[in-house]
């Protein structure tokens, strides 16, 4: 199947309605469009270059948990919701009463991708997997009505008030479950030759286009990303997260993935995919040589001066690493310290310019990173 030759479905009535009928995906695909070849060169060449500088950083993990909370806002943000990166690490208690729902979709997500990446060591990356992470995403909130974990038994759409002014209609319910079984063949499909990064821009239009799930399509469509390239060993972490890239091409993102249902527009979805990982990985492999300088300043000239209490100051740099928000209860409890040392060493951080009050009150403070949560906007 000729990218160019592709004809991406067939609109099917339903009495007051039209739905799109995807067609199906699992085909050997090639293309004679050189610009796709120049792009999937640029893009393997930087995730290779990622993948390497992931292997030499030391903790990786620590910063690979923030880079989870940033996917996570970035992905929510694009579905309407508007928690930030520092408020995403706080405890619920900590977050403005009107913001929770917000707040609590985002942490599922975090939930639902590390849920999802470590279901990856005993399950292929499947219906059933994707169903499992689609349970703990929509578990408690706001969709937690629209049969999370299943796929839809009724008509779902996307835009306008009511389904006869709707931007898109997705398939008829019915027709999911092999449309889905198709997608499975197509990830696992080792008799083809087409590139993992051709494979998986195909599967994220094709999930999207298919919207399975009542509600939470979109952010599972995303989740897909870092869990196929980490499941094909193009990474030995899940670092790369494309979420950001696209809210902040947003119209872009969904103008492009519509062209193609519309359209046939494939390779132009392509492109734009494949320069989305080729600028994601640059970013961030940018953004982690910058936080090495920052932590080998902070540990090795910074803290310096603390002498005595220099133990505490390294673990509660390490917890700051992964939760860049903080209270004194926090502190108090993750690093097993007394309320009058777990004071004194925030006290510390904050005269050497690491930590800042954002509350402004006498009690329930939050303490913030500024420096580091800078690198992740």
């Amino acid at each position: 199947m000729d990218l160019k030759d592709f004809i991406a479905g067939t609109y099917q009535e339903q009495g007051e309605y039209r739905c799109f009928i995807p067609e199906k995906i699992n085909h050997i695909w090639c293309w004679s469009n050189s610009l796709i070849d120049t792009l999937l060169e640029e893009a393997n060449l930087k995730l290779g270059e990622l993948n390497a500088f992931s292997l030499y950083v030391p903790n990786i993990e620590l910063f690979i948990r923030m880079q989870v909370v940033k996917e996570a806002t970035s992905s929510s943000r694009i579905e309407g919701t508007r928690t930030e990166i520092g408020e995403a690490v706080l405890s619920e208690e900590y977050v403005s009463v009107e913001r929770r729902d917000d707040w609590r979709e985002v942490n599922n997500y975090i939930k639902a991708l590390n849920y999802a990446i470590g279901l990856l060591k005993e399950l292929p990356l499947s219906s059933r997997l994707i169903r499992e992470a689609h349970r703990e995403l929509m578990s408690g909130v706001r969709g937690k009505t629209k049969n999370p974990g299943e796929f839809r038994q009724s008509q779902n759409w996307i835009g306008g008030a009511t389904i006869k002014d709707a931007i898109y209609i997705p398939p008829v319910h019915t027709v999911i479950p092999e449309l889905i079984t198709d997608l499975e063949y197509f990830m696992h499909n080792n008799k083809i030759a087409v590139p993992h990064l051709i494979r998986i821009a195909i599967i994220h239009y094709q999930f999207e286009a298919i919207h399975p799930f009542l509600d939470g399509n979109g952010r599972i469509g995303r989740l897909l990303i870092p869990l196929y390239l980490v499941s094909k060993d193009l990474l030995a972490k899940p670092i790369i997260y494309l979420s950001d890239y696209f809210e902040k091409h947003r119209s872009l993102y969904y103008d492009t993935l519509r062209f193609v249902s519309d359209s046939s527009q494939l390779e132009r979805w392509i492109q734009f995919f494949l320069i989305a990982v080729a600028e994601t990985c640059k970013k961030e492999i940018t953004m982690l040589q910058s936080i090495l300088v920052m932590k080998e300043r902070l540990e090795n000239e910074t803290i310096i001066v603390l002498d005595r209490r220099i133990s505490n100051a390294k673990r509660l740099l390490n917890l700051l690493y992964t939760k860049p928000s903080v209270t004194g209860t926090d502190v108090v409890k993750e690093l097993n310290l007394t309320p009058l040392t777990a004071n004194n060493l925030i006290d510390d951080f904050i005269r050497l310019g690491i930590l800042r009050e954002t509350t402004g009150g006498k009690r329930n403070r939050i303490y913030v990173f500024d420096e580091y949560l800078s690198k992740f906007k």
